[in-house]
């Protein structure tokens, strides 16, 4: 990892992180709608997760590092969790992606910081 690696992984591993955590919970919120009101909810939160999944798409290449890939693994399965009509069990998958973001954004924290950039 070099330091512009480094500051690209790190600001869109923060970026990520949001989108995340807006999506779990969006997906936290589908549980209390009524019927009728659960498609559009829906749409919302998968409109959010495609946001999210090209953030993930940028940042391969930007900020290379195979975990993005299995991010977007993540990302497909909460997708599929979310149109196969139970939304709720995508959260595990953001969960891991998270983590994992997370890990990324630690990494290239603690990379800057024996750098003394931060």
């Amino acid at each position: 990892m070099n330091v512009q690696e480094a500051i690209m992984a790190f600001a869109q591993s923060e970026k990520i992180k949001s989108g995340l955590i807006w999506a779990s919970n969006g997906i936290e919120l589908l549980e209390g709608l009524a019927m009728t009101e659960k498609p559009g909810a829906e749409s919302v939160v998968r409109g959010l997760i495609n946001m999210v999944f090209h953030e993930v798409s940028i940042s391969k290449n930007v900020a290379q590092d195979e975990i993005w890939e299995e991010i977007e693994k993540n990302l497909d399965q909460a997708l599929v969790m979310i149109n196969s009509g139970v939304a709720s069990g995508s959260l595990v998958h953001l969960t891991q992606a998270l983590s994992k973001v997370t890990s990324i954004g630690h990494r290239s924290m603690t990379f800057l910081k024996d750098e003394g950039l931060l």
